[in-house]
């Protein structure tokens, strides 16, 4: 039986370009970010060494410097890319990332995106 275990990072907020409107694609904004990876954390468990284990530091900063250079117009675009660079860590399975701009929309805290992705998601891009 495959375990449930996961690597949860939440409100993870970096700035970058997102959008559709002039001001969007010259002002950076805040994105909001949220992980579950799925993992096997039963070797990590057991042995206590980061070998066995999905170093997520090492993963955060690369969606951070990802975000921070990149400048899709829609957040669903944003969302599949980080979904793409969560699925090629060593050791990662299913990964949900939910993408969020606070403040999009008057009256809402924030408007999002959230999807889910395998690596055999991406064997077609």
């Amino acid at each position: 039986m495959q375990p449930n275990d996961k690597i949860i990072v939440r409100d993870l907020l970096v700035r970058g370009i997102i959008g559709i409107n002039d001001w969007e694609r010259e002002t950076r904004q805040d994105i909001r970010i949220n992980l579950e990876i799925c993992i096997d954390a039963r070797a990590a468990g057991r042995s206590d060494e980061m070998a066995d284990a999905l170093n997520y530091r090492t993963l955060t900063k690369r969606i951070i410097a990802y975000v921070e250079s990149s400048n899709h117009f829609l957040v669903e675009a944003l969302a599949h890319e980080i979904a793409r660079l969560c699925v090629q860590a060593p050791g990662a399975g299913k990964v949900v990332v939910r993408v969020e701009k606070p403040g999009a929309l008057r009256f809402a805290s924030s408007v999002g995106v959230e999807v889910e992705r395998r690596a055999e998601d991406f064997d077609q891009d």
